[in-house]
C-alpha cells in the first residue's frame, strides 16, 4: 500500500549565500555582488543578474559583464551559522523545522494551517516572522511533498510570494518542470539525449523499466517526477543552548577584573557540558568593547577546556588586543563564550600515560602567542603542490590544521624522489625560507649546465654554497664534494602566465656528510632549496 504523501511547506530566501557573505562583509544584498567558490560564481544577486552575471561563470567572466561586481568567496559555515538564527525565529511559531540546506528549509504543513486557519493564511504568517528578523524576499511552497513544495516555492515571485499546489496537484504542476531540476547532471544530460526535456515526460516512462535502465537513482528522480515524493519531514533535534554571555554596566577597562567576572559563566558551561556528557575541544571568545568593535578568536584544546583553562584564555586574549599589561584600550562591555565543537567525553578518555606534556606546551605555546601575536607562533601543515617549498603551509597556532592547497589532488610534476631505494622519498626536514644561491662544479672545474633535452654538460662532483643575505648555512664558502646525485628531472610549470612561468630542472645530491640535498637550476642559476638531514 502506497504511503499517503505529507502536505508539506517549503521556505525559501533567493540568493542566501549573497544574504550571508554580504552581511558578513557589512554590505547590502542590493549591491551587485557573486559569491565565488572554487573560481566560479556559486551565487548572484538580482542587481548582478540585471548586468549579466550567471551562476557558473568564471570571475574574469563575470567582472567583464559588471565592472563593479563585489566578489566574495563562499564559506559553508558563515553560511550556516548566519541561517541558524532564521530556523530559530520559525521554530518560535512552529516546531518540527528541517533543514534542506541554508537558505531552506521544510515543515509539515498540517499543523500551522490548522492553527492559523488555512495553509496560505499559516505561509503569510510565516513570511511576517521572517521580516520582523529583517529576513526579506522569503517565498513558501506548499504542495504534496519536500520535492514538488520546493518547485514551487522557486516558481513564486516577488509579487506572488506563496504558491500552494493543491492536493493530489503535484503531478500537473510538475510535468512542465525541465528535467535540470532533479538536480542530477549525468541523469538529465541522458535524458535530453532521449528526448526526454520535462518531467512530464519523463514521468510517462514504466516505472519498472526506469529501473532497469537507470538503476535505483533513476528510479527515485522517476517518483519525483510523478509527484510520489513520499519522503517524510523531520524536524531538526534542537541543540542544547551552549553559549554564555556576560555583559559590563558600566564597562570595565582591566584584564583581571574581567578574568573575575568570567570565571561564573566558565563555571555554568563547564557545569552544563558534563551534565549533558560533552567536553568542549574548540572554544570561540567574542570580546565586545566600548569602541564597538568586537574581538572574535577561536581556541583549541589538546584535551578538553576546564572552567580555567576558559578563563585563562579570556585574560589572554584582552592582552593580546590590548597591551601585555593590565589596562585595556578599550573598556569591555560584553564576553561570550561559544564551545564551537563539543564532543563526547569517551571521544577523549587520557591514554595509559595522559596528556600531560602535550596539554603544558600547547598552554605555553598559547601564552606566548597570546603576547607576540596570533601569527606570531606557527606550526607546518603539508598540503599539495609540485616543489616543497609550496607544499608546506604555515598555520598560526591554535588555528585547525587546513593546508592552503589540497593535498589529495594530483599534482603533475610533483617531487617524490627518484629510486626509493637510494634517495629520500619524503619531504625534507629543512626548507629555506630563501632559496640559497649556489655553484656546482664538473671535475674540470666548470659549472654544470643542462641542455633542454635533459643532457649535463659534466657530471656533478661539488658544489658551493653562496648565500645573498648572511651566512644560512654554516662554512657557506666551502666546497662540498657530491658522493652520488640523481637527476635532472625537467619540469615547466604555469608555461601559460609569462609572469608566473617557470621551467626548471631538479636535482638531488648526497655529500659526504650523509646529508641529501635538493637542487633546481634555473635557466644558468643554481640554488639549494632544502635538505634532507
Amino acid at each position: 500500500m502506497a504511503r499517503r504523501l505529507t502536505r508539506t511547506m517549503v521556505v525559501w530566501v533567493p540568493d542566501w549565500p549573497v544574504v550571508a557573505a554580504a552581511g558578513a562583509d557589512g554590505r547590502s544584498p542590493d549591491e551587485p555582488i557573486a559569491v565565488l567558490e572554487k573560481g566560479k560564481v556559486l551565487a548572484t544577486s538580482a542587481a548582478a543578474r540585471a548586468e549579466g552575471v550567471r551562476r557558473g561563470q568564471r570571475a574574469r567572466d563575470a567582472q567583464s559583464r559588471c565592472p563593479e561586481l563585489v566578489v566574495l568567496k563562499y564559506d559553508p559555515v558563515l553560511d550556516a551559522r548566519a541561517f541558524d538564527p532564521v530556523i530559530s525565529c520559525l521554530e518560535a511559531i512552529t516546531p518540527g523545522v528541517q533543514v534542506i540546506r541554508p537558505g531552506m528549509c521544510a515543515l509539515k504543513a498540517r499543523g500551522p494551517a490548522r492553527f492559523y486557519g488555512g495553509e496560505e493564511a499559516a505561509a503569510v504568517k510565516l513570511l511576517d516572522r521572517l521580516e520582523t528578523y529583517d529576513v526579506q524576499g522569503g517565498r513558501i511552497g506548499i504542495a504534496d511533498g519536500p520535492f514538488a513544495a520546493e518547485q514551487a516555492a522557486r516558481v513564486s515571485s516577488a509579487r506572488t510570494r506563496v504558491r500552494v499546489v493543491p492536493p493530489d496537484g503535484s503531478p500537473e504542476f510538475l510535468a512542465p518542470l525541465p528535467v535540470d531540476v532533479l538536480e542530477q547532471p549525468a541523469l538529465t544530460d541522458l535524458l535530453r539525449r532521449l528526448g526526454l526535456r520535462s518531467l512530464g515526460a519523463f514521468a510517462q516512462l514504466p516505472a519498472t523499466e526506469v529501473l532497469t535502465r537507470f538503476g535505483p537513482d533513476g528510479a527515485f528522480a522517476h517518483r519525483l517526477a510523478r509527484g510520489r515524493d513520499d519522503r517524510p519531514v523531520t524536524g531538526r533535534e534542537i541543540p542544547p543552548e551552549l553559549t554564555r554571555t556576560l555583559d559590563f554596566e558600566p564597562s570595565v577597562d582591566r584584564v583581571d577584573q574581567v578574568a573575575f567576572a568570567v570565571r561564573s559563566i566558565a563555571d555554568e558551561l563547564i557545569v552544563r557540558l558534563t551534565e549533558l556528557g560533552l567536553v568542549c575541544t574548540t572554544l570561540r571568545v567574542e570580546v565586545g568593547t566600548e569602541s564597538g568593535r568586537v574581538h572574535e578568536r577561536e581556541w583549541l584544546h589538546p584535551r578538553w577546556f576546564t572552567a580555567a583553562d576558559v578563563v585563562d584564555r579570556v585574560r589572554w586574549q584582552l592582552q593580546g588586543s590590548g597591551t601585555a599589561t593590565s589596562e585595556l584600550t578599550s573598556p569591555v562591555v560584553r564576553i561570550r563564550l561559544v564551545p564551537d565543537q563539543a564532543d563526547p567525553v569517551g571521544a577523549h578518555a587520557d591514554g595509559l600515560w595522559g596528556g600531560g606534556p602535550d596539554e603544558r606546551i600547547h598552554r605555553a605555546l598559547s601564552r606566548v602567542q597570546s603576547m607576540l601575536g596570533h601569527g606570531a607562533v606557527v606550526s607546518v601543515v603539508i598540503g599539495g603542490g609540485r616543489g616543497f617549498a609550496e607544499r608546506q603551509t604555515l598555520v598560526p597556532w591554535g588555528d585547525p590544521a587546513v593546508p592552503a592547497r589540497p593535498p589529495d589532488q594530483p599534482w603533475p610534476g610533483a617531487i617524490t624522489g627518484a629510486d626509493p631505494a637510494r634517495w629520500p622519498t619524503l619531504a625534507p626536514t629543512t626548507i629555506f625560507p630563501e632559496p640559497i644561491p649556489a655553484k656546482v662544479f664538473a671535475a674540470d672545474g666548470t659549472q654544470v649546465a643542462v641542455t633542454a633535452r635533459g643532457e649535463l654538460s659534466g657530471t656533478p662532483t661539488a658544489f658551493a654554497l653562496h648565500p645573498a643575505r648572511g651566512d644560512q648555512v654554516a662554512d657557506s664558502n666551502k666546497l662540498y664534494p657530491i658522493t652520488a646525485w640523481a637527476g635532472p628531472w625537467l619540469t615547466a610549470e604555469r608555461w601559460w602566465d609569462p609572469a608566473t612561468e617557470s621551467r626548471q630542472a631538479r636535482f638531488q645530491f648526497r655529500t659526504a656528510d650523509t646529508r641529501a640535498w635538493l637542487f633546481t637550476l634555473h635557466r644558468a642559476t643554481w640554488k639549494a632549496q632544502a635538505t634532507y638531514d
